[in-house]
């Protein structure tokens, strides 16, 4: 009996052996198609169209279309600047080295924040801005957009009212210093002088113009100090910082003379052509 059990058995082998060999090879194939060729999503109803970007060059029509294109860099070059214009032609450097002068004259690292320093500081150099700029667009920039004038007759009519903006507060000792460090022959007038030594000597100006007035400012709460460190010495207290006992009472010393005010007008009137 066993071993017409084990004749069954070895015939049953026989039979399945080849379908379980070609059901393995079936489902091989299947997974190898599977992973070398992906299903794909379903394709949207509507076709999209999609954006390509090209950089390159080419052949110009014309030398006008050159002259425009350089145009276009110069332009682009300009505006990357405008940050550094900022500095070096307006009033943004004095105010915002006086403002700074208060800030650490008060003992405050952090209050207010240097955003709203800067923020304060831009827009007060617009306000002072304002007339110089006004000038600008009458003069240059509106014509030159209405099409009256050219590129460089619309230049020498925009720069002429900020150059005379830098003159007005330009000290001769800065202008003298500038023009001898360049080795440039003496000018006899204003328009003798070229914009790439005024601006350096302006920007000398206002900041001594800035560290007169910062010190100034500092000037009353550096007797504040004085004399809350007088007075803890006075009692014995020296291992007591003198900044934390201070700090209350020139606060409330510049919140008492209304402070922001005060440094407002005053940098404000050091400017003569606000309106």
């Amino acid at each position: 009996m066993t071993n017409g059990l084990n004749h069954k058995l070895k015939r049953a082998v026989r039979i399945l052996a080849p379908v379980m060999i070609l059901l393995v090879m079936i489902l091989h194939g299947v997974s190898s198609a599977a992973i070398l060729n992906p299903p794909r999503p379903p394709e949207l109803s509507g076709t999209i169209p999609l954006p390509s970007i090209t950089l390159g060059l080419g052949q110009a029509d014309s030398p006008r279309d050159v002259a425009l294109t350089l145009q276009v860099l110069a332009l682009m070059t300009v505006l990357s600047l405008v940050p550094a214009i900022l500095l070096m032609v307006t009033s943004f450097t004095r105010i915002i080295i006086v403002v700074g002068f208060v800030q650490r004259a008060i003992g405050l690292q952090q209050s207010p924040p240097q955003q709203v320093i800067a923020g304060l500081s831009l827009f007060l150099t617009m306000f002072t801005m304002y007339p110089t700029w006004t000038q600008v667009y009458e003069n240059g920039l509106n014509p030159y957009l209405s099409g009256n004038i050219n590129a460089s007759q619309a230049w020498e009519r925009s720069i002429e009212p900020v150059r005379n903006f830098m003159f007005r507060y330009t000290r001769q000792e800065e202008l003298s210093l500038i023009i001898s460090m360049a080795g440039a022959e003496r000018p006899a007038n204003q328009s003798e002088v070229p914009t790439r030594i005024l601006i350096p000597a302006f920007m000398l100006s206002e900041m001594k113009t800035a560290f007169q007035m910062g010190v100034v400012i500092y000037i009353p709460f550096l007797v504040v100090d004085m004399v809350v460190s007088s007075v803890l010495l006075a009692m014995g207290m020296m291992m007591l910082p003198p900044m934390m006992i201070s700090l209350p009472f020139k606060l409330l010393l510049f919140v008492m003379a209304d402070g922001w005010n005060l440094v407002v007008m005053s940098v404000l009137k050091s400017f003569t052509n606000v309106p």
